[in-house]
């Protein structure tokens, strides 16, 4: 076993001193030792009751064989830190998890590890962690909350408090109204009800393999959750016997199988930034063309909030995500099913009994929203490296769109000129400087999103950013433009008014500007002065790269 290193030969007594501080007695010694990286915190409503999941998997692993040692990583709630400077913390974050739990497994030399993240960025940091190690590995996330339910009896979940902030600025809503969603919009413990990032996350996590059948779904107060935990906490003994690891499962083909579920879901667009930072980490070439080949060959067939009215349980109610799975396979060619799963499974095996249960919410391919998928990657002069955006959540009236720039250099900015009444129908509004190094930490952009659509101009506005937006975005945004403002991106040489063109179904975004306007402004072009020099932004802002490759770290030796 791994953990032999720490614990076997008289030269280990020591090693074997401190664990028996831990509580560890004779019988354990011989046991697998099992990592529990948990990410339990009190101020992320996704990760609040993780401390009691903890304790369900331990007694499993225990159960099972194994002696669990526990660990905690940082979590950071998006929402919380949403439209303030905490924001640019979030995507950062994602790097200390990862690091974090890398230092955790190779200090302590464990056999197995259980990962129980939930919220956004836990999920692809303790993914890249995983994949770094490389040691047997499965994932149980806390489970998504529960949708709200107003006075009237209408679901309600975040993204209706955050519209109806714009809706209560401009009038159309009454303070009481305010309050009532403010009441009603998180009910439970739980990663956020629709399909924002960090479900995204947590479904691809089946999808690729690393975690089991219902993961994505199955609420995090629903009684069938702790089936899942006691599952993980048998299965990694398994997987620990058979030595099947994160680089068995994570592979060209698994990615391409997460990227298939995404786009028949229609998934958070940071599900490209966070699959493209595990494959650099997993050190699989993974580009965005290749994204954008999925996306033509898989339908969407179901939609979530916010790119509907259905949420998570109603996913799970209808067959989860296994029978979205099975639905698409019957495309030939599209699903890897052959792939290697943590269940000891191959994806194929995994889902094939699973069926619809709800046509109106999992649509069949008959009935696909789409043909093509819910997430589309851009491309033109204004993101000669590439842009994404959710299709699945963009007004069909406003997937070709022309109008003149209106800018902000930042997204304060632009959430204060939007409130103001500074931005109008036919508009393209243009948020830069808040990419991975100018911003730095590549904010999301839900507060602004949120304020055009509360504003009633979702489906007259576009918004173009060298940012990310929530997985709770809906409408005509458009993220990750590449190369960045920071690094004399064109996106950092607009000009107010500059004609702005956005085809989705031909995949295009430019700017009508000649090649020699462009050219005599980038000579023109100054880089900004950086807006942190100091702390752990400093660090990622000097290091990261761009968005079209996963807004990693890199540096020279």
């Amino acid at each position: 076993m791994r953990s032999d290193m720490v614990k076997q030969g008289f030269q280990k007594a020591p090693h074997r001193g401190l664990l028996r501080a831990c509580g560890l007695k004779d019988a354990d010694i011989n046991k697998p030792f099992v990592a529990i990286a948990n990410s339990f915190c009190e101020v992320v409503p996704g990760h609040v009751h993780l401390n009691k999941v903890a304790e369900k998997v331990k007694q499993a692993v225990r159960d099972a064989g194994g002696v669990p040692f526990e660990f905690n990583t940082i979590a950071i709630c998006d929402g919380i830190a949403m439209g303030h400077t905490g924001m640019k913390y979030s995507l950062a974050s994602r790097e200390i998890i990862a690091d974090a739990v890398e230092a955790m497994l190779r200090a302590h030399c464990f056999d197995g590890m259980i990962c129980i993240p939930n919220c956004d960025k836990i999920i692809p940091g303790m993914l890249m962690a995983a994949v770094r190690v490389n040691i047997p590995t499965i994932f149980v996330s806390g489970g998504p909350m529960a949708a709200g339910k107003d006075s009237k009896g209408n679901a309600v979940d975040l993204i209706s408090i955050f519209e109806g902030v714009a809706s209560f600025k401009a009038g159309k809503i009454d303070e009481k109204r305010l309050h009532e969603l403010e009441c009603t919009g998180c009910p439970t413990a739980g990663s956020c009800s629709g399909m924002f990032t960090a479900n995204s996350m947590n479904c691809l996590c089946e999808a690729i393999g690393m975690a089991l059948p219902g993961n994505g779904t199955v609420l995090a107060v629903d009684p069938k959750r702790d089936e899942l935990y006691a599952e993980a906490g048998k299965q990694i003994i398994k997987l620990i016997e058979k030595d099947l690891k994160p680089l068995d499962i994570i592979t060209p083909e698994s990615l391409d199988n997460a990227f298939v579920l995404d786009m028949a879901m229609g998934g958070s667009t940071n599900t490209v930034l966070h699959a493209l930072a595990l494959a650099s980490e997993a050190e699989i070439k993974y580009d965005l063309e290749r994204i954008n080949k999925i996306s033509e060959k898989c339908p969407n067939i179901c939609k979530v909030s916010p790119s509907s009215g259905w949420h998570m349980e109603d996913v799970d109610k209808a067959g989860g995500i296994s029978a979205i799975l099975n639905e698409v396979s019957k495309l030939k060619g599209l699903l890897n099913l052959d792939c290697p799963t943590v269940t000891g499974k191959t994806l194929g095996e995994n889902i094939k009994n699973a069926k619809i249960k709800n046509a109106d919410c999992i649509h069949t391919l008959e009935n696909a929203y789409s043909k093509t998928g819910g997430l589309t990657i851009l491309h033109g002069n204004l993101a000669p490296n590439g842009a994404v955006v959710k299709s699945a959540g963009v007004a069909a009236k406003m997937l070709k769109h022309t109008g003149p720039a209106v800018i902000f250099e930042s997204q304060e900015d632009a959430c204060e000129g939007i409130l103001a009444g500074k931005v109008k129908a036919g508009d393209v509004v243009i948020i830069r400087n808040e990419g991975p190094k100018g911003g730095p930490g590549m904010q999301e952009m839900l507060s602004p999103t949120s304020y055009i659509m509360g504003a009633g101009l979702g489906e007259s506005v576009a918004l173009i950013t060298d940012g990310r937006f929530s997985g709770g975005t809906r409408g005509a945004c458009i993220g990750h433009v590449s190369p960045e403002a920071a690094v004399g991106g064109t996106i950092g040489l607009l000009k107010a008014g500059d004609i702005v063109e956005i085809d989705i179904p031909a995949k295009k975004i430019s700017v009508k500007l000649s090649d020699d306007e462009l050219a005599k402004r980038k000579s023109q072009w100054k880089k900004p002065a950086p807006r942190i020099t100091k702390g752990c932004l400093a660090k990622y802002a000097s290091m990261a790269t761009s968005a079209d490759t996963g807004a990693v770290l890199k540096w020279t030796l």
